[in-house]
């Protein structure tokens, strides 16, 4: 099994280039109730184990983000304290397409939030945590409109680029594409996090040149 990113601890189980991406996911159809209410009574049957899984601050008393590690995916639940209820998570995930060498760095987040906390910027502030810790983001073939205004704002301040992403192997395609080529399922959006540059990411995944 590939090593969990290290620069999160591995925990217990139990605990854009400006150019608009593909946008063919109708957020408008989403349920969250669906995925929120069983993954709340999960970790409440996980009693006082839940306890231990660490927090990050959201800079809001009223708000609580846990997160735990599992298989090299990170998982961070964000609860409202004052009516006992998960109001979103964001799982950074594993993509199977990546290499080995790719693998070790790079997360493709998803986040579900219930609609009355859309727009609070609670995903961008787990994404910048996530960033600002090193970890390096790529997006997945689809986006929603949301989605992809999140990662239009977070390429203002975080170095951001395309590349394509075919056979298990990084090709760069720079920090802009045309309109045809970001129509390809494989191409793919990345943002690089702290400590990085394009040099060490093009080495560290064995990213060729265009």
């Amino acid at each position: 099994m590939t090593p969990a990113l290290p620069f999160f601890p591995v925990l217990p189980r139990w605990l854009l280039g400006l150019a608009e991406l593909r946008i063919d996911v109708d957020p408008r159809k989403a349920k969250p109730a669906d995925t929120l209410v069983p993954v709340r009574e999960r970790m409440r049957a996980m009693g006082d184990r839940l306890q231990g899984m660490p927090h990050l601050a959201l800079g809001d008393p009223g708000l609580r983000a846990r997160f735990r590690e599992a298989d090299g995916e990170l998982y961070v639940y964000i609860e409202d304290l004052r009516s006992d209820t998960l109001v979103g998570y964001t799982v950074f995930n594993r993509l199977i397409e990546l290499s080995r060498h790719a693998d070790r760095h790079i997360r493709a987040p998803h986040s579900q939030y219930d609609p009355a906390w859309q727009r609070r910027g609670l995903a961008s502030a787990v994404y910048r945590w996530a960033l600002d810790q090193g970890m390096c983001l790529m997006s997945g073939a689809r986006q929603s409109p949301g989605a992809h205004a999140l990662w239009q704002r977070l390429s203002r301040h975080y170095e951001a680029g395309f590349v394509d992403l075919q056979r298990k192997q990084l090709r760069y395609l720079g920090h802009e594409v045309e309109s045809d080529t970001l129509a390809e399922l494989h191409t793919r959006m990345f943002l690089l996090g702290d400590g990085w540059t394009l040099a060490r990411f093009r080495q560290e995944t064995r990213m060729t040149a265009t």
